[in-house]
């Protein structure tokens, strides 16, 4: 079965993921873990210190495609340059580049999206409004140039979501709907799918078909069988699968991911179809 993980990061792109043996984010790292069911070894993520040992976590667990995200907030930047250095050369591996016009200004931010795209080869822009300082929402006006120069350009958005968000409130589903609306050829990509808050992220998808749900490693927590009940109807090819590596276990995800209830026809569509069209490979 073709696997392609949207959300797959290893541990020395950041001590947050882990990265730093002894640290407190080791520990988070270790602690979350847990958090999100991983089962038996908790240091798995470890394997993924050196770039050797991610590509060999991401080869032994069957990926076709690894995809590794960028950032831009205040508190953590993952440049796109490093972003590109860690998945050029390897055809298992894609990269998303990030941009923060609140921090580079709508103009640097633009010309960063381009640059991301056709220099460094990126296959997409994430933005994370509610990390930043301060706290927005993805409708913010902010935000709009980016949306409209990536509408134009025919880039997918990722947006960070989540009960992460520092603040709850900005991890909210609704106020997407107007981006939605407004850039209807904008493909929408939502990690974390605004767990908890599922009900409400699974309506504003029903409503716009350019919106896009990875819940990766909140889709085995309570109150996630609201995602696999929409995707066996109209979610079908709206929803992705993301291991949120280093979080939780590549392997690990996929068979429980096997194990949720897909209907046969939508599993390989949240497998791989949907993400093939979300990027052109299809």
């Amino acid at each position: 079965m073709k696997v392609i993980d949207l959300r797959c990061r290893p541990a020395y792109l950041h001590p947050f993921f882990g990265g730093v043996p002894g640290s407190p984010e080791h520990d988070v790292a270790r602690w979350l873990n847990r958090r999100v069911g991983t089962r038996g070894s908790d240091d798995h993520f470890e394997r993924s210190l050196t770039p050797e040992g991610f590509l060999a976590e991401v080869r032994e667990a069957g990926l076709h495609k690894a995809v590794v995200v960028g950032r831009h907030t205040p508190s953590q930047h993952l440049p796109n340059d490093t972003i590109h250095g860690i998945v050029h050369g390897h055809d298992e591996l894609l990269g998303i580049g990030s941009v923060e016009p609140a921090l580079q200004g709508i103009d640097a931010a633009l010309t960063e999206i381009d640059r991301a795209i056709d220099v460094l080869g990126l296959a997409g822009i994430d933005l994370e409004p509610g990390f930043g300082d301060p706290a927005r929402h993805p409708d913010d006006p902010l935000y709009w140039p980016i949306y409209e120069h990536l509408q134009k350009r025919g880039i997918p958005l990722f947006l960070m979501s989540g009960p992460t968000t520092p603040d709850p409130s900005y991890n909210d589903p609704a106020r997407l709907a107007a981006v939605a609306r407004a850039f209807p050829a904008l493909q929408i990509v939502v990690y974390h799918g605004y767990w908890p808050n599922v009900q409400q992220a699974i309506g504003v998808a029903f409503r716009y078909e350019n919106i896009h749900l990875v819940p990766d490693m909140y889709l085995f927590l309570p109150g996630s069988e609201g995602y696999v009940q929409a995707a066996n109807g109209f979610l079908a090819e709206q929803l992705l699968f993301g291991s949120s590596y280093t979080f939780r276990p590549i392997r690990q995800s996929i068979e429980d991911a096997q194990r949720l209830g897909l209907k046969d026809e939508v599993v390989e569509k949240f497998f791989s179809g949907n993400a093939e069209r979300l990027f052109g490979f299809a």
